[in-house]
């Protein structure tokens, strides 16, 4: 460690001469931490002579210990290439549950994975809109101003073919690749023979490639190209597929609910239960809305389509007439399942399980800070309370939370509950006063967020003033992250930094990395300050570019620059 860096330390003894017959004199001494082992390994280890010209004409110039005979490299038998960056992530990049449905704007995104396995990485989409849209005229308008993303179309000689894509980062771990397009933070392989594939798939899903690859590069950050360089054996490895895959490698396919190639059913699930809950909340995967994928189709009906609730509003306690929510999950499950252990289901809930004894409990006590924890920070089913375990207590499918549905929730639902209540606390029941208190409270927050008055504003900054939302009418494309904002400010009910959530779903940035493009400052004030922007700024005298989001909007203020 240098001035608090790691680094890799390497003496070289140069000359200043050259010559073809000259040689380059190696000793390696990585494998060795201690200081005193390095110079007992520098004087007793064997050196490794490469002539300069063999060195100079080989791929990269790259000098590396030899790891055997093997005179063969990954790039005799593929090519390797980094995928693509848009320059700014949280405007065209989210997880495909923060969307009802794909459709012909967003496309799958494969990304790095977070362990090596066939299908993984495939969380994420972007929004490509056929390649003619937003990042299209951003990319143009950056080229007039000298600027470049260009970076926006990197790997686009593999598109549209089947590969194995490799993490960059870290451990380097693979998964297959089927032609979507790719993140920066991985290089995809494209085999040049289809019926190559196998092999190099076995080779480099395994130890065995990591150890070629780290043997002459051991940074934290490996370029696409250096795969190739790696040394392999490649008769070895046919015969290793052959073996294992005897049928051929397997279909696109993926268990985990977090994959746009999942089929969206309970069972078979990783996580049958809060799949289970968010199919009753009316929620379908990719698939099951008109997706497809390459040797993964599209899906009809499978049955579940009628135990789920048509607005996306289903209340823990039995309120405006419905079963309550725990009734009307195991409804859905014995339906998906069969007969099931409904303790058992609920024990392996969650990413780390569960110690809820029961349906009811699970909901209303643990259920959505798992949910916010396995789907990555953006919850779509959302868990609006007032604060009390015996109080109100709704799931709320975030899709189908427009206008008219939380009007519904705030004056349908919440309002039964407040008339049961108060006749409650005529009856002078036990804690009916109370109840009523909290409920009250919490439908005049509900009523504060559908007026849309700042500090409950949706902003989005990359909209100009006269576009934001007035009141709640979101848009979906802008992402979960944007629209959760108002429900996060309308005040704690319960657990600090929660807001009107059961639980804490994400924490918010008040600035992004990176800066945005000069935009006019009577449409986008807030780029031209340098400080938080506070509620209606109105910019400095110079434009910085600053990506904030802590900005708030009142209506007069959305009105005027509407006229």
């Amino acid at each position: 460690m240098i001035n608090g860096e790691m680094v890799q330390v390497a003496l070289l003894i140069l000359t200043n001469k050259t010559s073809h017959n000259n040689c380059i004199s190696l000793i390696d001494a990585s494998l060795t931490s201690n200081p005193s082992k390095k110079a007992f390994a520098l004087i007793s280890n064997l050196i490794d002579f490469r002539k300069q010209l063999i060195v100079t004409e080989s791929k990269n110039s790259i000098v590396h210990f030899a790891t055997g005979d093997i005179s063969k490299s990954l790039g005799d038998y593929s090519s390797a290439l980094r995928g693509l960056s848009t320059g700014e992530s949280n405007r065209f990049i989210h997880r495909f549950w923060e969307l009802d449905n794909l459709g012909d704007e967003w496309e799958g995104f494969q990304t790095d994975a977070e362990v090596t396995s066939e299908y993984t990485g495939r969380s994420e989409v972007i929004f490509w809109q056929q390649e003619k849209g937003v990042i299209y005229e951003l990319s143009i308008e950056l080229k007039h101003l000298n600027h470049s993303i260009q970076s926006w179309k990197r790997g686009k000689p593999n598109w549209g073919k089947s590969g194995i894509a490799i993490n960059l980062m870290g451990g380097l771990y693979s998964s297959f690749y089927s032609g979507d397009r790719y993140s920066a933070d991985i290089g995809v392989i494209i085999p040049n023979c289809k019926d190559d594939m196998a092999a190099l798939w076995c080779f480099c899903s395994s130890s065995e490639f990591v150890s070629a690859v780290r043997s002459f590069n051991q940074k934290v950050s490996v370029e696409p190209r250096y795969f190739e360089l790696a040394e392999i054996d490649f008769a070895y490895w046919q015969k290793v597929a052959a073996e294992k895959y005897p049928l051929g490698l397997p279909k696109p396919h993926s268990n985990d609910p977090k994959q746009w190639l999942f089929n969206g059913h309970p069972k078979g699930s990783e996580q049958p239960l809060h799949v289970a809950v968010a199919r009753l909340l009316g929620y379908h995967w990719p698939r099951q809305t008109g997706s497809s994928f390459p040797d993964c189709p599209s899906l009809g009906p499978d049955g579940l389509e009628s135990y789920a609730d048509e607005d996306g509003i289903v209340c823990m306690p039995p309120v405006n007439r419905e079963q309550p929510a725990a009734s009307r999950l195991r409804q859905l499950l014995t339906a998906a399942l069969g007969p099931f252990d409904e303790r058992a289901l609920i024990a392996a809930a969650g990413p780390k399980g569960s110690k809820s004894k029961t349906l009811e409990e699970w909901l209303c006590d643990e259920f959505f800070e798992q949910h916010a924890k396995l789907f990555h920070d953006r919850p779509f089913i959302w868990h609006l309370w007032d604060g009390r375990s015996d109080g109100f207590h709704a799931l709320v499918n975030y899709h189908k939370l427009d206008h008219a549905a939380l009007q519904k929730l705030t004056y349908s639902y919440l309002g039964n509950w407040i008339q049961d209540q108060a006749e409650d606390a005529r009856n002078d029941k036990p804690g009916a006063a109370a109840r009523l208190g909290a409920a009250r409270a919490l439908q005049t927050k509900l009523a504060a967020i559908l007026e849309g008055e700042a500090p409950l504003d949706i902003f989005v900054r990359w909209k100009s003033v006269k576009d934001q939302a007035q009141g709640w009418n979101p848009d979906i494309n802008d992402g979960i992250r944007q629209n959760i904002r108002p429900f996060l400010f309308a005040g704690d009910v319960g657990k600090r930094g929660a807001g009107l959530f059961r639980s804490v779903p994400l924490k918010l940035k008040d600035k992004d990395r990176g800066t945005e493009p000069q935009r006019p400052k009577s449409e986008y004030p807030w780029f031209w300050c340098e400080e938080t922007p506070g509620t209606d700024p109105v910019g400095g005298k110079l434009f910085v570019g600053n990506r904030w989001n802590e900005v708030h909007l009142t209506l007069a203020y959305k009105k005027m620059a509407g006229k």
